[in-house]
């Protein structure tokens, strides 16, 4: 048994949720259909593809805590040729500020709370109690690794793990963009949102079910990044019901999502809008 497998042997009764990363800090693909990314996922595999599979079964989605999958005949040779081990933090409601250089280093010692840290290759990882959604380069040399993606295990750190601030989540809010003077569109006197029309919303729901129905790799980037433009559209003045997120669900569940997977990207995009 290799030294990252007993890692992950040791992690998994801890309820870390747990993978193996070939070099380069990516994935593999953990069954046939995925090898050499022919289920269609990104080049890199740090995205599931819309394969065949019972489940997503690489990348983040495929963490797991169960020794049988981690000593099974799948996982069993991956381990012989892993580079690293990596952990789902939101699986375990954590949050990861991954701090890319010394400067990021530097403007989190000024800016953050204190709380466990861990030693990278190039900077430092900073570890708070909390999840939230993931997002990169929210600054210079600065990621957050939460929900909906990995981060190596690089050791258990050092200092005391602190709740997760407002500050660190406030980073991945983007700022409104400043509101120009127009001539209204609602009538004088009065009258509805122009996002009611009929068929100004009908129209955007069908492109959105379109743009996921569509999407042949990258699909759950894809759906999030359809529901956050949907969102950033319909989602402030009252126009989207709950009839409007089961469509834009079931377009995704078409392409392999789970509920869950559905779920969790329509809660990022409404974080990630501050909403």
């Amino acid at each position: 048994m290799n030294a990252h497998l007993r890692t992950a042997l040791t992690l998994a009764p801890r309820g870390v949720p747990v993978l193996p990363l070939r070099v380069g800090k990516v994935p593999f693909g953990n069954c046939p259909a995925c090898r050499n990314n022919a289920c269609g996922g990104r080049p890199n595999m740090k995205t599931p593809g819309p394969c065949e599979c019972p489940r997503p079964c690489h990348a983040w989605a495929a963490a797991t805590t169960d020794p049988a999958t981690l000593t099974g005949p799948v996982w069993a040779p991956l381990w012989e040729q892993a580079a690293a081990v990596a952990y789902h933090p939101g699986g375990i409601g954590l949050t990861v500020v991954d701090l890319d250089h010394a400067a990021a280093v530097a403007w989190a010692r000024r800016t953050l709370p204190t709380t466990r840290t861990v030693p990278t290759t190039r900077g430092e990882h900073w570890i708070y109690r909390g999840a939230m959604s993931s997002v990169n380069a929210v600054r210079d040399g600065v990621d957050i690794k939460s929900t909906m993606v990995y981060a190596r295990w690089l050791g258990p750190g050092t200092g005391t793990m602190t709740a997760l601030p407002d500050v660190v989540r406030a980073l991945i809010v983007k700022k409104p963009s400043p509101v120009r003077p127009t001539t209204a569109h609602v009538p004088v006197g009065g009258g509805e949102c122009r996002h009611r029309t009929p068929a100004y919303l009908e129209r955007g729901i069908a492109m959105a079910e379109q743009r996921i129905t569509g999407a042949s790799s990258a699909v759950h980037a894809t759906v999030y990044r359809t529901f956050l433009a949907v969102l950033s559209v319909h989602g402030r003045c009252g126009c989207l019901t709950d009839v409007h997120a089961a469509r834009l669900f079931a377009a995704a569940q078409t392409k392999g999502e789970s509920p869950r997977h559905c779920a969790d990207a329509w809660s990022n995009a409404r974080t990630a809008l501050g909403m």
